[in-house]
């Protein structure tokens, strides 16, 4: 089994369903890794510490983080279910980006960005990052989000662990399209 299964595999109990492994994840989002390696070779998943470590350092996007002494684990952002990831509000550059497909070109233009199943919408500083997100649904749309007036304007961001940007929505009167 390879780390992008492997990794698939901790984005849904860490992200979304826990309970498909009867994972037991605590308010902030962190699973004991014992626990969670013992669940997941159960469900025939091949994992061991030393793959954790691996998938942990070398992810692309750097989507899980452990604590600080290797004994919990968690998904840095991107959770369908009710989690505090104790973010603190953080002043944005004046501009992020946001990836996205011409299918939905039409509604984000109506109702902006919105969080859907997530817990926020999503940003990055880089257009890169952006395109690379947007083209696991097709052919990339980045849009420019002017995060200083939405600052200005009372709206409050967080960057995760692995420098997401996150906001709750971003109505389409600051978005360039």
């Amino acid at each position: 089994m390879n780390t992008t299964h492997i990794s698939k595999f901790l984005s849904l109990v860490l992200r979304h369903k826990p309970q498909e492994i009867n994972l037991q994840l605590d308010e902030n989002g962190w699973a004991n890794v014992d626990e969670l390696i013992t669940k997941a070779i159960k469900k025939k998943i091949p994992l061991h510490f030393e793959l954790l470590e691996e998938i942990v350092e070398t992810n692309d996007k750097k989507r899980f983080s452990f604590n600080e002494d290797l004994t919990k684990i968690r998904a840095n952002q991107g959770h369908s279910i009710n989690i505090d990831l104790a973010l603190t509000s953080t002043e944005p550059p004046a501009t992020l980006y946001h990836g996205t497909v011409l299918k939905f070109i039409e509604a984000i233009k109506e109702n902006g960005l919105q969080k859907m199943s997530r817990q926020h919408v999503h940003l990055s500083t880089s257009i890169t990052t952006a395109t690379k997100v947007a083209e696991r649904r097709g052919k990339a749309i980045i849009l420019t989000v002017n995060c200083e007036s939405m600052l200005q304007d009372g709206f409050v961001f967080y960057v995760s662990d692995n420098g997401v940007w996150l906001t709750d929505n971003v109505p389409s009167k600051y978005i360039q399209f």
